[in-house]
C-alpha cells in the first residue's frame, strides 16, 4: 500500500529517497571512443580531416564529454606504434575502437574479439580479412570502405587523358603497409591491355621520397601513381616538390594531396570516410552488432587538379578534365 506520507506530498512511486546514494541521480556514464589515426596530430582538430569524425557525432545528437569522450592516438606515419595503442585501449578498455587505417584496423582486430571496432578510410576490407563479407562482416569489425580498388584504376585513365602517348606509368607504394599489394597486383594486370608499362617502386620512408622519383625518371616513367597511404599522406607537400624536380605529372587519391602540389587526385574526400564512421559508432551504441552492419562502398568520388602545378610542369590542361573536374586548384 502507497503510504498516506508520500501520497499526501505528491512524490511519485520509485522516487529516490533522502537515505539514498547520490549515485542514483548520476547520468549514464560517458563512452570511450578510441581513434587510431596513421597521420599527425593536427594543430588543430575541429578544421583538421579527422574533425570530421566529432562533425558526424554531432549531426546524430552526441555530446562530447556528455555522451562520449574520444581517445586520439596518432602514429605520425610509423605502423610500428599502432600495436601499442591498440594495446593501451583494451587495457582502459573503451567501448570501441575507430581506425582510419587499414593496418590500424587489422592490429585493433588481432588484439581483441569483443570490443567493436569500425574502420573508415579502408582500402580492401576483404583482401584485408576484417571482414567475410561486406553485406554480413562478421565478427567484431565493420566500418566504411575508401573503394580505392576501383579509383586507382581511374587514376590510368586520368593520366592517359593527360598524357595521350601515356606508355609507362610509376607506382610508388609503402611496403610496409602489405594490403596495397594486390591492388599493385590488379594494375599491373590491367596495365598491358592498355598499352601501359607499370613500374613499381617501394617507398620504406620519407627518406627515399626523393630518389623513388629519380628512379622512376631514370625508368622512363612518364607519370605516377601513388598509393594512398600515411606516411606518404604526412609527406604529401615533399612528394609534390620531388614530383616537380624531375617533371612526372602524378595523381593519388585524396584531395589534399592536389592542394599539396600533386597534378590530379581522384577519390572519396578524407572527411567523409571519417564523418561515416560516426554513423556506425551510433549504431553500435544503440546496441547493434558490427557484424551485422554491412560495410559501405563509396557513391562519389571527387577530382581535383592543380591548375598551378600544370603550369609549372608547362602541361596543357585538356577542355575535357577541366569540365570533369570538381575542383580546380589555382
Amino acid at each position: 500500500m502507497v503510504s498516506r506520507r508520500r501520497f499526501l506530498l505528491g512524490l511519485p512511486l520509485g522516487l529516490p529517497t533522502a537515505g539514498m546514494p547520490l549515485a542514483a541521480f548520476a547520468q549514464p556514464r560517458a563512452k570511450r571512443i578510441g581513434v587510431l589515426s596513421g597521420g599527425v596530430k593536427p594543430a588543430s582538430l575541429e578544421s583538421s580531416v579527422h574533425g570530421a569524425f566529432l562533425l558526424g557525432m554531432r549531426e546524430l545528437h552526441y555530446v562530447e564529454g556528455r555522451d562520449f569522450v574520444v581517445e586520439w592516438r596518432y602514429a605520425e606515419g610509423n605502423y610500428e606504434r599502432l600495436a601499442d595503442f591498440v594495446a593501451e585501449f583494451v587495457r582502459m578498455p573503451v567501448d570501441v575502437i575507430v581506425a582510419f587505417s587499414t593496418r590500424g584496423a587489422v592490429e585493433a582486430m588481432q588484439a581483441t574479439k569483443t570490443i567493436p571496432i569500425v574502420f573508415a578510410g579502408v582500402s580492401d576490407p576483404l583482401g584485408s580479412g576484417l571482414v567475410k563479407s561486406l553485406a554480413h562482416p562478421g565478427g567484431n569489425v565493420t566500418g566504411a570502405s575508401e573503394g580505392h580498388d576501383a579509383s586507382v584504376l581511374k587514376h590510368l585513365d586520368l593520366l592517359h587523358s593527360m598524357v595521350p602517348a601515356l606508355s609507362s606509368v610509376g607506382v610508388l607504394f609503402n611496403p610496409n603497409n602489405p594490403f596495397y599489394l594486390s591492388l599493385l597486383e590488379r594494375l599491373q594486370s590491367v596495365g598491358p591491355g592498355l598499352g601501359i608499362e607499370i613500374a613499381p617502386v617501394a617507398v620504406h620512408n620519407a627518406g627515399e621520397i626523393e630518389t623513388s622519383f629519380a628512379a622512376l625518371k631514370s625508368m622512363r616513367a612518364q607519370a605516377v601513381v601513388v598509393f594512398d597511404d600515411s606516411m606518404f599522406f604526412v609527406q604529401r607537400h615533399q612528394l609534390a616538390d620531388a614530383a616537380y624536380r624531375v617533371r612526372l605529372p602524378a595523381i593519388a587519391g585524396n584531395r589534399e594531396y592536389a592542394e599539396a602540389g600533386l597534378l590530379f587526385s581522384y577519390g572519396e574526400l578524407l572527411s567523409e570516410h571519417f564523418r561515416r564512421g560516426a554513423a556506425y559508432v551510433d549504431k553500435i551504441f544503440r546496441g547493434a552488432k558490427p557484424g551485422d552492419l554491412p560495410v559501405e562502398q563509396p557513391t562519389r568520388f571527387f577530382f581535383v587538379i592543380n591548375r598551378k602545378t600544370a603550369k609549372a610542369l608547362e602541361l596543357t590542361i585538356p577542355t575535357p578534365l577541366l569540365l570533369r573536374a570538381d575542383e580546380v586548384v589555382e
